[in-house]
């Protein structure tokens, strides 16, 4: 029996040190990837709570020939889906300013990360779904697929129209070069 297949047993058994173990190995992924989907701490703070209480209500149909992590991630990126559309359906409030990271206007590259973090929010959700999951939390296209429930193919094609979108607002926004320099002989 795998280690996650005793956890889950433990946590289907009604252990409560089973579950805060369960909570704990995953917590910092959870909480990671929804700060990165949803750009918003509070709302991913509420996020990763409905996302504990989703998993260990559906323990029992989790596929224990298959890894842990990658469920636990889809239920958080499926959460993340359903959180962003209710966003959508409210007005916008100006609480996430306090959420933003203190920039140095003259660091290296700032206007830059500022520019692509803005891009990336605006990329349509499957898109940034992939993006973050493979460029911010170093997901294999193989776990990025299990996580969206998507085949590898289909996670490669949204990936690289992400890149490409990503690419085609910052040549916009004039950050990045419109022409390939010219080279020197």
């Amino acid at each position: 029996m795998t280690d996650d297949q005793e956890l889950v047993r433990r946590c289907l058994r009604d252990d409560p040190a089973a579950v805060r173990e369960l909570v704990d190995r995953f917590q910092t992924d959870v909480y990671a990837l929804c700060v990165r989907l949803l750009r918003h701490r509070h709302d991913a703070e509420d996020v990763a709570q409905e996302v504990f209480l989703r998993v260990v209500r559906s323990l029992h149909r989790w596929d224990g020939t298959r890894p842990l992590r990658p469920w636990v991630l889809g239920i958080t990126v499926n959460r993340c889906r359903t959180a962003m559309a209710k966003r959508v359906k409210r007005p916008p409030t100006a609480d996430y300013l306090a959420d933003l990271p203190d920039r140095d206007p003259q660091s290296e590259g700032g206007e830059l990360a500022a520019a692509i973090g803005a891009c990336v929010g605006e990329l349509r959700a499957e898109y940034r779904e992939v993006f973050v999951l493979f460029h911010e939390t170093g997901r294999s296209y193989e776990e990025i697929a299990e996580i969206v429930g998507r085949p590898v193919g289909t996670v490669k094609t949204w990936l690289h129209r992400a890149r490409q979108m990503l690419l085609d607002q910052l040549k916009a926004k004039g950050l990045m070069p419109t022409e390939p320099a010219p080279q020197t002989t």
